[in-house]
């Protein structure tokens, strides 16, 4: 890992946690306990906009220099912060994402969302999810399904791969970009289980530029033959992508109209989870 140089710009003025007095008997923040040392870094860096070098967070929390550095090694190793070598600056690696996901996985997220996707359904007459993404996976928490809805191969608890889904690449599309190189890399080819869907992770990401201007995704084909799905993401209050709402549906029985009244129906929905989640709602 390399280095980056001792000259940076000066950083911003950290949070009141960062630079409170320490605890008494210790003789600075040099002398902080490791795990408050991490935790600091962790919560230094979800404080930035943007990435910011070593040397920057070293001086925001009073850290020694070889401190920093095996900190943020340790945390790049286990994928809580992610190094990006073209700046030498680090940011939040999908650790974090993923532990967020884990804390809403036990409770939170199912609570708010269930009643939103059976009201859903209920509008739609479609069965109808709501799925997160775990690692390169979307995680479904909820499905619920109308009276004679067809047999799908989703349900609570399945997982599926990420860019397939209306779900997953609804969640991927408006995540940084870093963080998608972070569970994908820069190149490599993905897996399909139909002859449609992106064969690689440049043909991935080039789907994203449309899926993040029509504020929407949309599969066809790419899980089952014969199915669509639509979805929206609902946004967290840092205004993140949280979770996916979608609807899947026999194409055939869908024209371009009946297809766009699906998604705002979707929409509408996702908003009013990400209101749940204390986010503002795409043009809010």
């Amino acid at each position: 890992m390399g280095e980056p140089p001792d000259v940076v710009p000066e950083p911003a003025e950290g949070p009141a946690w960062a630079t409170s007095a320490p605890s008494r008997g210790a003789p600075g923040n040099g002398a902080m306990p490791a795990a408050t040392r991490t935790i600091a870094v962790l919560r230094y860096l979800a404080s930035q906009p943007r990435p910011v070098t070593a040397p920057t967070i070293g001086r925001a929390l009073g850290l020694p220099r070889s401190s920093t550095y095996r900190l943020l090694a340790l945390l790049v190793e286990q994928r809580f912060v992610v190094y990006l070598p073209e700046g030498r600056r680090y940011g939040l690696g999908v650790g974090v994402f993923e532990l967020g996901s884990a804390y809403l996985r036990q409770g939170g997220l199912e609570r708010f969302g269930r009643p939103l996707i059976a009201a859903l359904v209920e509008r739609t007459g479609e069965t109808c999810h709501l799925g997160i993404l775990d690692g390169r996976d979307v995680l479904y928490l909820v499905e619920e399904e109308p009276p004679g809805a067809d047999a799908l191969v989703t349900g609570v608890g399945v997982r599926l791969p990420a860019h397939l889904t209306a779900s997953g690449r609804c969640l991927l599309a408006h995540m940084p970009p870093d963080r998608v190189t972070a569970i994908y890399g820069r190149t490599g080819g993905l897996s399909r289980r139909t002859e449609q869907g992106p064969r690689s992770v440049p043909g991935m990401r080039a789907r994203f530029h449309v899926e993040r201007r029509q504020g929407y995704s949309l599969e066809e084909g790419e899980v089952t033959e014969g199915f669509a799905s639509v979805a929206v993401a609902a946004r967290n209050h840092l205004q993140q992508p949280e979770a996916a709402v979608a609807v899947t549906f026999r194409a055939e029985r869908y024209d371009e109209p009946a297809r766009t009244r699906l998604v705002q129906a979707v929409r509408s929905i996702a908003d009013e989870l990400t209101r749940r989640l204390g986010g503002r709602p795409r043009g809010g």
